[in-house]
Parts: structure tokens; sequence; C-alpha cells
């Protein structure tokens, strides 16, 4: 008999009513920790070394100073998020795309509500075309690595 078969005793973890959302906030937590450190890292090796205005007048240089590396950094975000979304949770596939998806979405999001004015054709279809691509890879890689 152990001490969670008494009555009173505290819960399990895994047997608690709000461990579904501890869980969920944890993952959470963790892609958004990533995402700002990679962005963040994007921001300041990328933008301010590498792009400059002759650099991203073609769509080539666009593609590769702007939209690849913010795949990566969703890619890992994703990949985060899953890897830190504990089991049994990550088994039910609602819970654990829920936990993958939900920071790069959200960011995602708050990017296009902020720049909403600023958004050209090219930037709205290839900024969702990364999401999609870092997500989905992120989220293969968290898959890849189970056991």
């Amino acid at each position: 008999m152990t001490r969670y078969d008494y009555p009173g005793a505290r819960a399990q973890r895994d047997e608690g009513p709000g461990a579904p959302v501890f869980a969920l906030v944890r993952a959470w937590a963790a892609g958004i920790v990533v995402l700002v450190a990679t962005e963040y890292l994007q921001a300041t090796l990328v933008y301010d070394h590498l792009a400059s205005e002759d650099n991203l007048e073609t769509f080539l240089g666009r593609l590769m100073l702007i939209h690849l590396p913010n795949a990566a950094c969703i890619a890992l975000a994703s990949w985060a998020a899953g890897r830190i979304h504990r089991d049994p949770f990550r088994d039910a596939s609602f819970q654990h795309a829920l936990a993958t998806f939900t920071v790069p979405v959200a960011a995602q999001a708050l990017n296009m509500s902020l720049q909403w004015q600023d958004l050209t054709a090219e930037g709205l279809l290839m900024s969702n075309a990364v999401l999609v691509l870092g997500c989905v890879t992120g989220h293969a890689a968290d898959r890849l690595q189970e056991d």
C-alpha cells in the first residue's frame, strides 16, 4: 500500500484535476522561451549583420535571410514544446497538437495583428507558409524522438 491509497492523501502528479492543463502550460512556457531566444539570436545575428537593403531586394534574399531562419525558430519552438509535454498527456493526439502548435500560432497571430498595415501579399503568404513548415518540422522531429 502506498501513501496515495489513504483517504485525504495528496493525489499523484498525473491524477490531479489540473494535471493536463499544467502539462500544457509547461509545454507552452518551454515553447515561448525557445521562440524568444531563437528570434533574439536571429534578430541580432542575421538582421544586424547580414540583412541589408541590397540583400533583401530579391525574393531569394528575403527567403534566405527572413523566411528560412523564421522557419527554424518556429520548428525549434514546436519541438521544445512537444518534448516538454509529458506522458501520459502526450498520448492524446489533440492535447499534444495543442501543446506543440499553440505558441507558434499565437506568435504568428500577434505578429499579424501588430503589423497588419505593413503586410504585403508575399509577406502574408510566406509567413503563413513558414508557420506551417516550422510547425510540421518541429512536430515531426518530436515524434521521431519518441521511443
